[in-house]
């Protein structure tokens, strides 16, 4: 059935029930289809806030020989009612009320107070310390509708690109930050009423409660149109109960399986190298660690789009699905209901899969459950937290100790972080002072020889510029990576060889191997303009 007819079939079974309910209230029934859009409008007899509040309309203007009509709802006082007949008859003139459906009334109502279209102005990011931008932002949003405020918020941070909304309960007021290429920026101070309306739509529309005592997580979607193009909005949210209410964090998933490749991650072409190894020969263990927002998922997805064919079977066990991916067996593992990776890994094992990702490690049961399927034939993908690649090898050994399995099992661990890269097209070079350049030398004094030395007695860097197109002078994010091959060397540890094993040590043999560290890393990615010493400095 079209919408239309849908349309029509409840407006029907509407004016039925108003009929009926018009007989036993005993006041005559009026089906307004046939007029409500032709009938004259009778301007200046009853004001509009009267009508909304009042759920009244005038329909027919009154004469000696029939009387002044009106239209009212069931929600219509019926003190109301008997004021207006009194103050008719008192003038001499006869009043009938007809009862209308709603549907008939909020039709009428438009008439009579047509909706105004507001197109608000786009909201700008303010630079540090630029209070002027986020007063304006303030007042559009604060001017914004009830209805559309929330849309607003979440149109405008798609348009800009953001990663995160952060709403935020103040005694005073209401503060809404946007995370923009891995950054919190300001954007408004909002009157505190505007805290239910915004909460309401995205308690309704997210499947949380306005009451809840404890943190909830929950999920939505929005179809969103720009230049004649839509695209599908993915948002999980994530509330707590404060001091002064509900703070929430939406993050916004705007996805497109096509971003989901190798080539856009901006790897260096020896990184690259190591990956491509893995995904051309995939057994083992692969762990990915870093932080939260570092990207480590878009790098398992991207590695598990490379794996993607017809020739091999992929099952990924996620908490949450973060990215709906064709061809491949996603299962989501609900860890707070009470499920576990582990006994969802054993159970994707009996479906012969090639390619399995775990969405976290977190417990030495899933470990343990994760490297014996990486012994019998399978590629294990997962994420582990740790601020390095020796750190993740630390934790792991301290989760499951000595274990000679997980020697033989782990092929790779990339750290990672995400820093916000120049834009070409405004980035402006310049000559480094003596303390920066000092700094670098010491940085990459120890480089491997398998890694191209830069000049470092004569080196330049660049600063971002500011334009109309990128506000910050940067325009989207690297990633900055550290890759940890397991060898023989770093296989000791495991085995038990070793009579020492902390973090350092691990990480000192890794680089005798040849490993290049996050911050060494980083450096390089500056020397070759694609971001800045403040940029690394800050995330790593």
């Amino acid at each position: 059935m079209d919408e239309d007819k849908v349309q029509q079939t409840r407006r029907e079974q509407e004016e039925q029930s108003t009929a009926q309910r018009a007989a036993i209230l005993g006041i005559r029934y009026f089906d307004m289809r046939s007029f409500e859009n032709t009938v004259p409008l009778l301007k200046n007899l009853i004001d509009i806030p009267s009508m909304r509040q009042n759920r009244i309309v005038p329909l027919v203007a009154g004469n000696e020989q029939q009387p002044w009509q009106f239209g009212v709802t069931t929600q219509t006082p019926q003190s109301f009612i008997r004021d207006m007949t009194q103050s008719y008859n008192t003038a001499g003139h006869n009043i009938a009320f007809f009862l209308i459906s709603g549907s008939a009334f909020k039709n009428m109502l438009d008439r009579y107070d047509p909706v105004i279209k507001v197109i608000h102005d786009d909201i700008k990011i303010a630079q540090a310390g630029d209070s002027n931008t986020i007063a304006e932002v303030s007042k559009t949003l604060n001017s914004v509708g009830s209805d559309e405020v929330f849309d607003y918020l979440i149109d405008q941070a798609d348009r800009l690109g953001a990663s995160d909304i952060h709403i935020e309960n103040q005694r005073t007021h209401m503060r809404i930050r946007m995370r923009i290429d891995g950054v919190l920026h300001p954007v408004a101070d909002l009157e505190n009423d505007r805290y239910r309306v915004i909460l309401g739509a995205l308690a309704s529309r997210a499947n949380i409660s306005t009451a809840a005592a404890e943190a909830q997580s929950g999920h939505m979607q929005k179809e969103i149109t720009r230049d004649g193009q839509t695209h599908l909005l993915n948002l999980r949210v994530e509330t707590v109960p404060t001091m002064y209410g509900h703070d929430a964090v939406l993050r916004l998933f705007n996805f497109d399986e096509s971003m989901l490749n190798l080539d856009r991650l901006g790897m260096a072409a020896n990184e690259r190298a190591v990956i491509d190894e893995i995904v051309s020969h995939p057994r083992g263990m692969v762990l990915m660690v870093g932080p939260t927002g570092s990207g480590k998922s878009t790098t398992l997805y991207s590695m598990i789009n490379a794996l993607n064919d017809t020739s091999r079977k992929i099952i990924t066990l996620e908490d949450p699905i973060e990215y709906g991916i064709t061809g491949i067996t996603q299962i989501p593992i609900n860890t707070t209901g009470g499920q576990s990776f582990a006994d969802g890994l054993r159970s994707v094992l009996r479906l012969d899969p090639d390619v399995v990702m775990v969405g976290e490690i977190r417990d030495a049961d899933t470990a343990k459950t994760a490297i014996q399927a990486s012994i019998t034939g399978h590629l294990v993908l997962s994420s582990f937290h740790a601020n390095s690649a020796a750190a993740a090898f630390s934790r792991m050994i301290d989760l499951i100790g000595v274990n000679p399995i997980f020697s033989s099992a782990i092929r790779l661990v990339i750290a990672q972080r995400l820093v916000r890269r120049l834009d070409d097209a405004t980035k402006q070079e310049y000559e480094p002072d003596e303390a920066t350049k000092q700094w670098v030398k010491n940085v990459l004094k120890d480089l491997p020889a398998s890694v191209d030395k830069p000049d470092l007695d004569n080196f330049k860097l660049w600063r971002p510029v500011v334009s109309e197109l990128s506000p910050f002078g940067f325009k989207g994010r690297i990633v900055i990576m550290e890759q940890m091959i397991v060898g023989d060397a770093i296989q000791k540890f495991l085995r038990g060889d070793e009579a020492e094993v902390h973090t350092e040590i691990i990480e000192r043999s890794a680089r005798q191997q040849g490993m290049v560290t996050l911050l060494e890393a980083g450096v390089l990615a500056a020397l070759r303009g694609e971001t800045t010493l403040d940029e690394i400095n800050r995330a790593i």
